[in-house]
């Protein structure tokens, strides 16, 4: 229902209505406060250089009519002295044109960088706000994708085209006034001939918006395959596989595709363009022929001829100006508004107004973790992911969690971080509800090192201090994790030691093996003095040898603290305290190797199956 509904009310959006052109002044507002907030000096001087420009048509014009009539009176009377004053007041008129001209050029470059940084930062800020649940919406990427898309220069866009639209009308009355003193159907003419390009071109920016929107999905892929073909991670397999001209082939046709449609749009729309100003310039040519004719009839002097001439000719212009002001204004209100939609995201996953302090009880460096009939079923899925699950867990103790992939075991580590929130029952550690904590608070209490873990493309010491922001620069502590994970051995062959860039992205970079880049995940976990320690299948990579190594390694490290690990290998999860057995988003057994084995149930089963494959 609610995509039907998203679905009409694009459609109605999608129709032309002129009224919509002019609420594009309702939303200028909010982008002068974006620009405002950028840099308030900068904005202040692009407006007082951008409407002295529009003052100086004006004179240019008067003056003129001085100089021309100067000259003859001169020619006449056989003087110069007439001409002086016309000429130096033309010379003041031209420098004021070229401060303003350049100093709006150079402010308008530099305000541009600091409103498109500006403007990615709050997408960036807001990001790092936003849940789990919004990374893994499409419809979320796509958004994101448009606003950041947009950030670079529309805002500013908006901006400049104001200030243009009000010098155009400063220009345009100041011109229109001069017109007036020669013939009232004059202005009407110049009033008119503008409209119906500028409704024209306000139809095609309403279609090149729809456009934008309707290739954003397939736009999102196209940068995927992009991503595939230039990413290292990807490259291995692609040539093995012989992937590489399959992805450009995609590549293309999407290319094609985009291409199709824009030439679609912007065919028609610029021959409309050139249809509509070349009846603009006709007109424009009957309006100077009829001066001239006032002119040669001695209605006018020689100098108002050039003077209404130039008025004639600035008048349409900013007549034309003012109408593609709003037009431009529309549209890239239309585009703006991306950025906005992104930022009006709100997070759900909150702190409370008032939380509690998380308390440790002084006999244990662990927490107490207890599930109550918890359910949980990710957005969009119709299968709950966990049902009715319960179970505690004692301050100090080990756990490991088996099943098969996909059961649940994850989405338990995800709820217990309060990456997600449960739909039903709750989740308490050492004794209170985790909603009752701070945010950030709960999750500096938890190391967690997902099987998904990132390889971050910074030096090795980077590498494992961002598992305790704070403490990054502090080597003894990044040293001693690394000695807790394994890391230490790895780090001990590179050339530059902690120095060491990793990953292939940048200079002198060095790329680890699995295992390696493994080993350096886990000392991020290390690097937390965190009461609840999580390793989520990280060592899926080392060999059953290492894994083991790594995991009793673990167990040693974690004594006293509550621990939870996922591991596939039952030679590893018989060093938990407790093993708990899901299945299908429920918790079907639980208790110790020895326990489960003599019930001879599901864990018993999935024990010797994989017995059996060793012997």
């Amino acid at each position: 229902m609610v995509g039907s509904s998203t679905a009409k009310s694009d459609k109605q959006d999608e129709k032309f209505n002129l009224k919509k052109v002019f609420t594009a002044f309702a939303g200028l507002p909010r982008v002068i406060r974006l620009v405002w907030s950028a840099s308030p000096l900068l904005t202040m001087g692009m407006a007082l250089f951008t409407i002295l420009g529009g003052i100086t048509p004006l004179a240019n014009a008067i003056i003129a009519r001085l100089l021309l009539d100067s000259v003859i009176q001169g020619f006449l009377h056989h003087t110069f002295a007439l001409v002086w004053l016309p000429v130096i007041l033309q010379l003041c008129v031209n420098l004021l044109s070229r401060v303003c001209s350049t100093f709006t050029g150079l402010i308008q470059t530099l305000l541009q960088e600091r409103v498109t940084e500006h403007v990615q930062l709050l997408i960036l800020h807001k990001a790092n706000t936003l849940d789990l649940a919004f990374f893994e919406n499409s419809e979320f990427h796509d958004k994101m994708r448009r606003a950041t898309q947009e950030a670079s220069n529309r805002p500013l866009m908006m901006i400049s085209q104001t200030f243009n639209l009000v010098r155009a009308i400063v220009t345009l009355i100041s011109m229109l006034g001069l017109l007036l003193h020669l013939a009232w159907w004059l202005v009407l003419i110049a009033a008119i001939i503008p409209i119906p390009s500028f409704i024209a071109e306000s139809r095609y920016s309403l279609r090149g918006y729809w456009k934008m929107r309707w290739q954003s999905a397939e736009k999102r892929q196209q940068m995927y395959i992009n991503q595939i073909m230039t990413y290292d991670d990807y490259n291995k397999e692609i040539k093995l596989f012989h992937l590489g001209n399959f992805f450009i082939q995609r590549y293309q046709e999407m290319a094609e595709k985009f291409y199709r449609e824009n030439k679609k749009l912007e065919v028609p729309r610029n021959i409309t363009s050139l249809l509509w100003s070349a009846l603009s310039i006709i007109a424009n040519s009957s309006i100077y022929l009829y001066v001239a004719f006032q002119a040669v009839l001695g209605r006018i002097s020689i100098g108002s001829l050039s003077q209404y001439t130039i008025a004639i000719n600035q008048a349409g212009q900013s007549f034309e100006g003012v109408l593609d002001g709003v037009a431009n204004l529309y549209e890239n209100n239309l585009f703006v508004d991306t950025v906005f939609e992104f930022l009006a995201y709100e997070p759900e996953i909150i702190s409370p107004t008032h939380p509690v302090p998380i308390e440790v009880p002084q006999h244990s460096r662990g927490l107490a973790i207890e599930f109550r009939n918890v359910s949980f079923t990710y957005p969009g899925k119709q299968q709950p992911s966990l049902h009715k699950v319960s179970f505690t867990l004692h301050a100090g103790e080990t756990i490991a969690l088996v099943g098969r992939n996909g059961a649940g075991k994850t989405t338990l580590v995800k709820l217990l971080t309060r990456l997600y929130d449960p739909d039903e029952g709750e989740i308490l550690v050492g004794g209170r509800n985790i909603r009752e904590y701070d945010l950030n608070a709960l999750r500096d209490q938890v190391g967690v090192i997902f099987q998904d873990y990132v390889k971050y493309s910074l030096k090795a010491q980077e590498n494992i201090g961002v598992g305790r922001i704070a403490d990054i620069e502090n080597l003894d502590l990044v040293t001693a994790a690394a000695a807790k994970s394994g890391a230490d051995v790895v780090v001990g062959k590179l050339d530059e030691g902690y120095a060491t860039m990793l990953g292939r992205w940048f200079d002198n970079g060095t790329q680890l093996s699995g295992g390696e880049w493994q080993k350096v995940a886990l000392a991020r976990a290390f690097m937390r003095d965190a009461r609840i320690l999580i390793l989520d299948e990280p060592t899926s990579a080392l060999d059953a040898q290492a894994e083991y190594d790594v995991f009793t390694r673990f167990r040693h490290l974690t004594e006293g603290k509550t621990a939870v690990f996922i591991s596939h290998r039952f030679s590893t999860v018989r060093l938990a305290d407790r093993i708990f057995v899901i299945e299908d988003g429920s918790l079907i057994e639980s208790g110790s190797h020895y326990e489960l084995m003599q019930v001879n149930g599901r864990y018993a089963h999935l024990f010797n199956l994989q017995a059996e494959a060793y012997r």
